[in-house]
């Protein structure tokens, strides 16, 4: 399976083949749409060829230009978690939980020095509530075979966090993260690290070769085996 990464530095926006068309892993930040229409281009894909975007979670820089996207391309439909749903009607990120580790926690002040702290994005339209298709028990399997892999919830980064497997790899959105300033593998921001650990478990319990993050380069899930044991240790930093 081909898998193109159309994202930038920031933030990864994976795509992927299907019969009838292509998926993508969550979109990007607002303003990002273009770039990776040019990246797309370039591998022989446009964004008209995409069927569904399947969102890990709902937060700016993964549904960023989300209700562009369905503005622009009225047969485009996505797939995600019903708990996303009060986030994408928001526009906002939610600031439960807090930085898992000290550098996360300058970063993010970082952020808010440079304007960045608000995290907000554009709200998805009413008029395209009939295009979000939310995982139940009854369509889930369903959703898995327009989507040729396995949906897997994965929490604790956020409530409404999931993660999509296709053959031997999966994309885990931010269950988990390559790069700074994140530190083993941990997500900058946690909501609940008790549901973070669980997800790591679910996630190591799959048997895949490579694990895709939203944000730096994928890895192996050996580093999740390595630094599970350290996120007992964490202590969530609030900004406030």
């Amino acid at each position: 399976m081909k898998i193109i990464n159309a994202g930038n530095i920031v933030m990864n926006s994976y795509v992927y083949p299907i019969l009838d068309g292509y998926v993508m892993i969550d979109t990007g930040y607002e303003h990002s749409m273009s770039g990776i229409e040019k990246k797309l281009q370039k591998q022989g894909v446009s964004l008209s060829d995409i069927k569904y975007v399947f969102l890990t979670h709902a937060h700016d820089d993964h549904a960023g230009f989300l209700n562009e996207m369905l503005g622009k391309y009225p047969s485009l439909q996505v797939i995600l978690s019903e708990k996303a749903i009060p986030t994408l009607q928001k526009g906002q990120n939610s600031f439960d939980g807090g930085c898992s580790t000290l550098f996360a926690w300058i970063f993010c002040k970082l952020m808010g020095i440079f304007g960045k702290a608000e995290h907000r994005f554009p709200i998805v339209e009413k008029k395209y509530y009939d295009r979000l298709i939310t995982i139940t028990p009854s369509n889930k399997e369903q959703l898995e075979g327009l989507l040729q892999g396995k949906i897997i919830e994965t929490p604790g980064h956020t409530s409404d966090s999931i993660s999509l497997k296709i053959g031997d790899v999966v994309f885990c959105g931010d269950a988990a993260m390559n790069g700074l300033p994140s530190s083993k593998r941990f997500t900058i921001w946690i909501e609940d690290t008790f549901a973070f650990e669980k997800s790591w478990e679910t996630l190591l319990g799959e048997d895949v070769a490579m694990i895709y993050p939203a944000h730096g380069n994928p890895f192996a899930p050996n580093d999740l085996a390595k630094y599970k044991s350290y996120i007992s240790k964490i202590r969530l930093r609030a900004l406030k």
